[in-house]
Order: structure tokens, then C-alpha cells, then sequence
């Protein structure tokens, strides 16, 4: 359709109220990165000093980019690619560079995810044995012992993540207010209870108070040093789900009318408040394991995989009322994972509909069953956990940052749309943003982004990430990173369907019921 035509006014598939979107939103933000990455970060940031930079981070680059995506995807009603294209032609390819991230990451998401409905399970019977690490790498994922793709499954992992894909792919076809919307509604106050239920069982252990301690001691010296409050910008930019086309996608399924700032404050401190949360519950937990073993509490603080899947069950062996807090722990896990992965393949669903036309249910499974098929066969085998890794590194250090960062200084020197999308916040939210929010996004917000991306650029150059092979690196490193703009690009040059207005859709209603 030409771009003299004017916006389509149909009924936009869309939530049913203000609350459900708040709750959506919520569960995008919260997922693992908040249990097993936050309370590594605030210990290694300096402890109790590490909440300055952490709610500076909050307020002056997470929030205002959490605001920049909602104006997009509110006011021009449409996928990450649509509403940027309706923002400015030159600006699709942002859009699909999003989607594709997207793509990368819920392959890999997962397979995480199966492992935690697995470890679920094994908790009621503390199923990984004596020796959780051994369990974990050798008899679960029987990792191969050179780094890098295989093609030997393993039938165990192969099952899961099936099972996870095929629950994913039903709320999905269900519809953003029937599938995305309850789920969300459900989920997130089971996932918040659980876990309140898991910090006071980890806070009666003995230990916990030295785990405390030692998360929440501030070393005031910390704040001196600038990598510091990199860490804490970074924390809050994956923590939000922000800049890769998740809050885009659900802002444009919000009715025209609805206070935008505030919600985004709401979800902002709602994920810091959880964030928060499980800083309590890990710590107390870790104290508990540094006592049982003798030694202090930095001997035995981890992260990410290690956390989750060998130093938690570690800890459920040796505690009293182990099985309960495993199995509290396991099941946040997984439902923080799920609400999570819903929102990161409807970016890619939200996309398909939007260029090609063809129905919710349809596009679910024509998105979903592809991406299903390609991350059991990445990642339910004895290498996938290489390849997990190094795509994990690789498209957060140099995908979600560097789209961000390109998206906010074209939207403000190149396309000159930020004062527009400001305006359209400002009339309908109860949070003013006048001049300091430009300011935030115009200079503030890209020039962290730009030093995040060059601090993770000279550690990857310098030192081979994990030392894996440069094979690996190469292809599921530097080449993925160097290909999505790429691919990007030759997407945003397919025509879009006919029956779709390219121009600023300020018409368009949301129904909060589901579109065919």
C-alpha cells in the first residue's frame, strides 16, 4: 500500500486492561537473568554500596529506555519492524534486527528452561546424587569433552525440551489476551509467593545471616570504579527485557488511553523489587553452604549455570527441608523462564502477522514449530551447551546493546522523532517527561551503551571467550553477531502486504479480545 493511503482501522488483537499488560510486562522482565545474575552482580559491585548505582541505573537509563519502546510500539500500533517502519522508512531494519535476536535467544532459552522442569522433578528425590557438578555436566548433559556442536542427543534433554516448546507454542496460538494475558496473571503472583516462600525457608538455615552479610556489606570503594556502574546499567538493560523489540510488541497491544509511564515504573520496580528478592534468598542460601563446608561465603558464590544447577542442589542435599526449597526454587526457575520465552518468540509472531497477514494461530506455528525444530537439534545434544554459551555471550555483549544504542541515535539525530514519541507519552501518562527524558535518551542512555559495548569488546578480543575453539567462536560468535544486521537488512527490503498502512495509525483501536 502506498504511503499515501490512509492507517488501517481494524481492531487490534490486544490486553483487556491496563492490569493484564502491567502483569505481561512483568513477566517479560522478570526471568533467570533475575535470579541467578543479579546477586552475583550486587556482590561483585560492592554489596550494600552497589544499590546507588544500581537504582541510578533504574532511573535514569532502564526506565527511559523501557519509555522509549512503549512510545514506539503505543503510538505507531504495530511489531517491532511495523512500528519502526511507520516511524521512519530507513527505520525497518531495526525492527527485524530485533526480531532476529529474538530468534537466537528463544532457541537457546529453552534449553534452559527443560533443564529446569528437569531439575524440578529430580528435587522431590534430590535426583542429581552426591555430587550435583558431576550429575549436572556428565550424566544429565553428558557434555562432550572438546567444546563445540554435535550431533549425539541426548534423549532425556530431547523429551523436555520438546514439552517446553509444545506449551509455549499453545499459549501462544491462544492469543495475546487468552494465551499471553493469563498466563501472565497466573504466573507472575505464583512465581513472586514461591519465592517469598523460599526466602523464609532459606532465611531460618544456619549460615544465612553471614550470606547476608556478606551480600549486603557495602565496600564504598567499589563506587570509584567505572566497571561498576557498567555492571549495574547492564543488570537493569537485560533485566527489563528492553531494546530487542519485547516492549515494543506488547505496548502495541495497550488501548490508546492507558497511562504508559506509569505502568513502565510499575514494571520497572516491580523487576528491581524481585531482583531484590532473590539477592535475599541466594544469599541466605550460599551462607548456609559456605558454613556446612567450612569455608567463607566468596568461596562459594557463583553465577548463572553454576548456580542454578550445581550449587543449589548442592545446598539441598545438606539443608534441612532441602526437598521444599528445591523444589520452590526450581518451579520459580521455570515459570520466570516460561513468561519470559512467551514474550521473546511473540516479538518474532508479532512480525510474521504484521509483514505477511496470515492468522494467530497460523503464524504461531509457523514461527513456533521452525524455531522448536532448529533448538532441539542445536541444543538437546552433547555439545549444546557450548553453543548455548557462546551465543548467549555474543548476542547479549554485541545484539541487544548495539541494536539499543543504534535505535536510540537514529530515532534522535538521524529520524528526529523523539520530541513526536515525547509528546505522545506526555499526553496520556501521568509521568511528565518534558526535557530530562530526551536528554536521557538523546546523550546519557547511548553513550553507557557505547562504553558497555566497548568494554565487551576488548574482553572478547583480548582473551577468546572460555578459551573454546575459534571454530565455535566464529560461527556462533563473531559470525551470528556480524550476520543478523545483515539479514535484517535483506528483510526489511521484502514488500509488505497490501492491506497494511505504512503511514502513523493514530485510528487504531485495541478490542482486548482476539483477531483471526
Amino acid at each position: 500500500m502506498s504511503s499515501t493511503q490512509a492507517p488501517e482501522v481494524k481492531p487490534k488483537e490486544g490486553f483487556s486492561s491496563r492490569k493484564v499488560f502491567i502483569f505481561a510486562a512483568i513477566g517479560s522482565a522478570v526471568g533467570l537473568g533475575n535470579i541467578w545474575r543479579f546477586p552475583y552482580v550486587a556482590y561483585e559491585g560492592g554489596g550494600g554500596a552497589f544499590i546507588i548505582p544500581y537504582l541510578c541505573a533504574l532511573l535514569f537509563a532502564g526506565i527511559p529506555l523501557l519509555y522509549l519502546d512503549y512510545a514506539i510500539g503505543h503510538r505507531f500500533r504495530g511489531s517491532a519492524p511495523l512500528s519502526l517502519r511507520r516511524l521512519h522508512r530507513g527505520a525497518e531494519w531495526l525492527g527485524w534486527w530485533q526480531v532476529l535476536i529474538c530468534v537466537v535467544i528463544a532457541i537457546y532459552y529453552a534449553a534452559i528452561l527443560a533443564w529446569a522442569a528437569k531439575y524440578t522433578v529430580l528435587s522431590f528425590t534430590k535426583g542429581w546424587g552426591d555430587d550435583p557438578n558431576a550429575y549436572f555436566f556428565g550424566d544429565y548433559l553428558q557434555a562432550a569433552g572438546t567444546p563445540g556442536p554435535t550431533f549425539d542427543f541426548v534423549p532425556g534433554i530431547l523429551m523436555t525440551m520438546i514439552l517446553v516448546w509444545v506449551v509455549t507454542i499453545g499459549v501462544l496460538a491462544m492469543g495475546v489476551q487468552t494465551g499471553i494475558g493469563r498466563t501472565a496473571v497466573v504466573f507472575i503472583p505464583v512465581l513472586v509467593l514461591a519465592f517469598i516462600v523460599l526466602v523464609i525457608q532459606a532465611l531460618t538455615l544456619d549460615g544465612s545471616m553471614e550470606g547476608l552479610n556478606a551480600l549486603f556489606t557495602p565496600d564504598w570503594g567499589a563506587l570509584t570504579h567505572g566497571s561498576v556502574w557498567i555492571s549495574a546499567v547492564g543488570q537493569i538493560f537485560f533485566s527489563l527485557s528492553v531494546g530487542f523489540g519485547i516492549m515494543i510488541t506488547y505496548a502495541s497491544y495497550v488501548d490508546r488511553k492507558t497511562d504508559m509511564t506509569g505502568s513502565g515504573a510499575v514494571v520497572g520496580f516491580s523487576n528491581s523489587g524481585f531482583e531484590l528478592l532473590t539477592g535475599i534468598g541466594v544469599f541466605a542460601a550460599l551462607g548456609f553452604m559456605a558454613q556446612a563446608a567450612g569455608t567463607e561465603v566468596s568461596e562459594v558464590v557463583t553465577n548463572g549455570i553454576g548456580l542454578a544447577f550445581v550449587a543449589f542442589p548442592t545446598i539441598i542435599n545438606e539443608a534441612p527441608g532441602g526437598v521444599v526449597i528445591g523444589v520452590l526454587f526450581f518451579v520459580s526457575l521455570l515459570l520466570a523462564g516460561v513468561t519470559s520465552l512467551i514474550s521473546i518468540v511473540e516479538v518474532v509472531i508479532g512480525a510474521v502477522r504484521d509483514k505477511v497477514g496470515i492468522s494467530r494461530t497460523a503464524a504461531t506455528f509457523v514461527v513456533g514449530v521452525p524455531m522448536a525444530v532448529v533448538s532441539v537439534l542445536m541444543f538437546s545434544t552433547t555439545g549444546g551447551i557450548y553453543v548455548l554459551d557462546t551465543m548467549d555471550a555474543f548476542v547479549n555483549s554485541f545484539g541487544i546493546i548495539a541494536v539499543a544504542a543504534v535505535m536510540m541515535l537514529a530515532i534522535t539525530y538521524v529520524f528526529r522523532k523523539l520530541g513526536v514519541l515525547q509528546r505522545h507519552l506526555d499526553a496520556r501518562s501521568s509521568i511528565k517527561l518534558r526535557g530530562w527524558w530526551p536528554a536521557l535518551v538523546a546523550v546519557v542512555v547511548p553513550l553507557l551503551l557505547i562504553a558497555m559495548l566497548w568494554q565487551e569488546l576488548k574482553a572478547k578480543i583480548d582473551t577468546p571467550y572460555e578459551e573454546y575453539p575459534a571454530d565455535l567462536l566464529n560461527v556462533f560468535g563473531w559470525g551470528m553477531v556480524v550476520a543478523l544486521p545483515i539479514l535484517a537488512i535483506g528483510l526489511s527490503l521484502i514488500p509488505w502486504r497490501k492491506d497494511v498502512s505504512l503511514e502513523d495509525p493514530t485510528t487504531v483501536e485495541v478490542d482486548g479480545g482476539e483477531q483471526a
